[in-house]
């Protein structure tokens, strides 16, 4: 489970088009968060979640609520990793809802993946939706559907 969970969370840089001052102010938050969530930046990502702040991976199945919990994730997760990058091909939100579609990139000790002495790289296609409180610019949830099937494959080619 901790495998799964870790790429997409691992998310070290992303690439878009768009000048973030030309995107509405929904986008423009979702990009911050995703800044804060790629640099590792736990003190800034504390300022987006509250208690009730929602992690849930839909495809795992996984949830953790509240700040300490994600962020404790997270600090797990991101122990020894090489690389993390999110490449995103579409982004657009209606309301504070933001949607997110893109691909994950990990480069990483292949101990983690069960392939002890390696470094494994996959790229694995996901949708991240991120829904915020505008008036207090918090998280209220993210929810991430990953292709693990396409990330099964690419383990098993390494």
């Amino acid at each position: 489970m901790r495998i799964i969970l870790l790429l997409f969370c691992l998310v070290c840089s992303f690439s878009i088009s768009a000048n973030i001052g030309d995107m509405p102010k929904e986008q423009q938050l979702a990009m911050k968060y995703m800044e804060a969530l790629t640099d590792h930046d736990y003190s800034t990502l504390r300022r987006f979640y509250s208690r009730d702040t929602i992690f849930f991976d839909k495809t795992a199945n996984t949830t953790y609520t509240g700040g300490r919990q994600i962020i404790g994730f997270l600090q797990r997760a991101h122990e020894g990793v090489l690389e993390y990058r999110l490449n995103i091909e579409h982004m657009f939100n209606t309301g504070s809802l933001v949607v997110i579609i893109g691909s994950y990139r990990l480069r990483g000790p292949g101990d983690q993946f069960g392939k002890p002495g390696k470094i494994i790289d996959l790229a694995v296609p996901g949708v991240t939706t991120l829904k915020f409180d505008n008036n207090t610019e918090r998280l209220i949830e993210q929810m991430d559907l990953m292709d693990y099937q396409t990330m099964s494959d690419q383990l098993e080619s390494q």
